[in-house]
């Protein structure tokens, strides 16, 4: 452990008279101990309490002397136990610990998943599972050789989104993926490799990839993003449904997410909410997951009073850009519900179905926290915010206002998550 890592929680009671807290305070300041956190308690009578934690252990020397001088001017001093959390990392290597959880077994096809009967294709989803499961911190990212058929497929849905994109991706998004077109060979002959575009990302906003097998549990994925590392997967989709895929794949990475983390509010915006999910209780991270769905990947910008796409999961699927950006297309007045309905392409290509407009609400983290949403159809809600600054301070302050245990820092310096409280980790879960 860090030697910075290390705090100390005390409960010192006072008499209440001027100047006591200043005097025990003023204690810490002498012996050279820094203070991460106080919190003080209404006077009872004639004494009041007041919690500080700290920097350092009990048996440190210059610890040793404060909690001597604080129990002979004190009326009392109790040394409190660690605060037990559910287990986050504390340093970015601490990410091989979970970046191979993955749900539904990761490589393990589900009998509705389009490649589940193809055993070319199942060999193939377990030799690219491999790459990502042996990747250790400060190696090389892995290289994926595509194939003819692999790069056939990303073509198809690379070149289908590029239209629409230019009617109803964001500004922010289309101007990243002419610097990507630029620096990293964005396009539709080749299918980008994570290395090139983690090396891009990195510049622009500090942000990286790394690769995982399949999707993880939110409480996982939502704790790179406070280390500014984004979990990608390596695989294409079944090349018989270009347009569908039942799970995050390399064109739903590098098409949808990649472009928006080069994006500084973006960046910031994600951090947020990775670093709200450290060590949060199951409920509260539920309710950040359902944040970062309803943004990350299925936000609305208004821009020149249209409605435009920044979340990845409608940047990557032409059915639902279309479905979402225009039914009602201009935003106008009322952003809280269109009647009607409307006629879109559905994600498979197929036949066009009679779809009702979906509902606009305006982008409110408090409310996108309480939302059920479906996983394998369109959205019948999207929340809309006036700008990625907008989204970002929104998300800011509803992660000031959440019950966390301890307010959390990324010291990007020592790639290290600091912590104003003490707190003991449950073991990780694997």
């Amino acid at each position: 452990m860090n030697q910075t890592d290390l705090r100390l929680s005390l409960l010192v009671e006072l008499n209440d008279e001027p100047g006591a807290l200043e005097k025990a305070l003023g204690i810490f300041s002498r012996a050279g101990v820094n203070l991460t956190h106080i919190e003080s308690r209404p006077a009872r009578g004639q004494t009041f309490d007041f919690y500080v934690d700290c920097e350092g252990e009990r048996d440190d020397p210059a610890v040793a002397r404060v909690l001597a001088e604080l129990e002979r001017t004190a009326v009392k001093v109790l040394v409190l136990d660690r605060q037990v959390v559910p287990w986050f990392p504390r340093h970015v290597s601490e990410l091989d610990l979970v970046a191979t959880n993955t749900l539904d077994a990761g490589g393990a096809l589900l009998a509705d998943h389009p490649g589940f009967q193809d055993p070319e294709y199942r060999a193939r989803r377990a030799e690219i599972d491999a790459l990502a499961r042996s990747y250790r911190y400060g190696q090389a990212l892995p290289r994926v050789i595509y194939t003819d058929q692999e790069t056939a497929t990303w073509r198809t849905v690379y070149e289908r989104l590029s239209a629409l994109h230019e009617r109803h991706a964001c500004e922010a998004y289309r101007r990243a993926v002419q610097e990507l077109a630029g620096d990293c060979g964005y396009g539709p002959n080749d299918v980008p490799q994570l290395a090139t575009v983690s090396d891009f990302l990195r510049v622009r906003t500090g942000f990286s990839i790394r690769p995982t097998p399949g999707l993880l549990r939110s409480r996982d994925f939502l704790a790179g993003l406070a280390f500014r590392v984004f979990f990608a997967t390596q695989y294409v989709r079944h090349q018989s449904k270009p347009f569908y895929t039942p799970e995050p794949d390399v064109c739903h990475e590098l098409i949808g997410h990649a472009p928006m983390f080069a994006e500084p509010a973006f960046a910031e915006f994600s951090q947020e909410i990775g670093l709200a999910s450290l060590g949060a209780s199951d409920v509260e991270v539920e309710r950040l997951a359902r944040c970062y769905w309803f943004s990350v990947e299925f936000g609305l910008l208004e821009e020149g009073g249209l409605r435009k796409a920044y979340g990845a999961g409608l940047l990557s699927s032409y059915g639902e850009l279309a479905y979402a950006c225009s039914a009602g297309a201009d935003c106008g007045a009322d952003t809280t519900h269109k009647s009607g309905a409307t006629r879109e392409a559905g994600v498979g290509g197929g036949e066009a179905a009679e779809r009702p407009a979906p509902q606009y609400l305006p982008w409110d983290p408090e409310v996108a926290a309480t939302r059920s949403h479906p996983i394998t159809d369109y959205q019948d809600t999207y929340f809309v915010a006036s700008s990625l600054i907008d989204a970002r301070m929104r998300m800011q302050a509803y992660c000031r206002g959440l019950p966390r245990p301890f307010y959390a820092r990324y010291n990007e310096a020592t790639e290290r998550i600091w912590v104003d409280r003490a707190v003991r980790r449950q073991p990780v879960q694997t």
